[in-house]
């Protein structure tokens, strides 16, 4: 096996991607805080520092079956640590289930100190994390990520700094939640046809490119409305409207999209990552609105 710098080991977990499971975690703690006042941010920042390792960890279990299956060849888009052989398949393997371990830890030592209620929702985490390849691969993909980086994570964090489960935490899931679905759906889109050249069925193939482009420019304005409804009701501060100052790179985003159906996935090549950037730069905004 080829001796990898840091740096390698750090391409092959996807870094640009962790925005999509450290944000929601990040505008939880900071909504939490502006609600209730107090809050156990030593648990918030393990909480934090988990997720990301979770999710370095699922890219790399993920990256692994795409490259085994057929998924990943020289020729697809992303990263190619495996396809143009930087990688043994064993290798990433075996980095999936080392990070996995300290992802689990953390979340076990986050129970003994908060409580078994918590236990149920890393459960729910670790089964869509490691059942993630085959339930893409039949089309469940944006829902499990939904799930796994938006619903668990704000409910998680939300019981270990509060000490319960908060049903008004659905107003910051929607649309944090919206735009970490569309990094997929982005990513899925642009691979159609090798996913259909895979033989795996994903939402996007399903839908068509004409519903395609729909639903991601739904998943990247409609965040942004969302707000500004929750703000004139009164469910978050008036300042939440800072986060319209990201409301241009969204749109550029969907001008992208919409240039599909004439220009083709080049159109779209690192629309992943430019919705990434959107993640980050949203998130960033909407948390700074609640400690204003």
């Amino acid at each position: 096996m080829k001796k990898h710098s840091l740096k390698d080991w750090l391409i092959a977990v996807r870094p640009w991607s962790f925005p999509a499971s450290a944000m929601p975690v990040i505008v939880t703690l900071a909504y939490l805080y502006w609600a209730y006042g107090v809050i156990d941010w030593k648990n918030g920042l393990l909480a934090l520092f988990g997720i990301i390792i979770f999710h370095a960890s699922g890219n790399a279990w993920s990256d692994y079956f795409d490259f085994e299956r057929g998924v990943d060849r020289a020729d697809t888009f992303g990263v190619k640590t495996l396809t143009s052989g930087q990688f043994m398949p064993l290798e990433i393997r075996n980095l999936a289930l080392g990070l996995m371990v300290p992802a689990v830890v953390i979340g076990l030592w986050l129970v003994v100190r908060t409580g078994l209620p918590l236990l149920w929702v890393g459960v729910c985490g670790a089964i869509c994390s490691l059942l993630y390849p085959w339930l893409k691969y039949r089309a469940f993909g944006d829902f499990v990520i939904f799930v796994a980086y938006a619903i668990l994570p704000t409910l998680g964090v939300s019981y270990i700094t509060v000490g319960r489960f908060l049903p008004d935490l659905l107003l910051i899931i929607v649309p944090v939640g919206l735009i970490t679905v569309a990094i997929l759906h982005a990513n899925n889109t642009r691979d159609i046809e090798t996913d259909v050249r895979a033989k795996i069925s994903t939402l996007a193939m399903k839908l068509g490119k004409k519903t395609d482009v729909f639903l991601y420019i739904f998943e990247v304005i409609f965040p942004f409305l969302w707000i500004v409804v929750c703000a004139v009701l009164g469910y978050f501060p008036w300042w939440s409207l800072l986060t319209m100052l990201g409301l241009l790179p969204a749109i550029a985003n969907a001008r992208a999209m919409l240039r599909l159906p004439k220009e083709g996935i080049c159109a779209i090549s690192n629309l992943d990552e430019k919705t990434a950037k959107l993640q980050l730069l949203f998130s960033l905004l909407f948390t700074v609105t609640f400690l204003i």
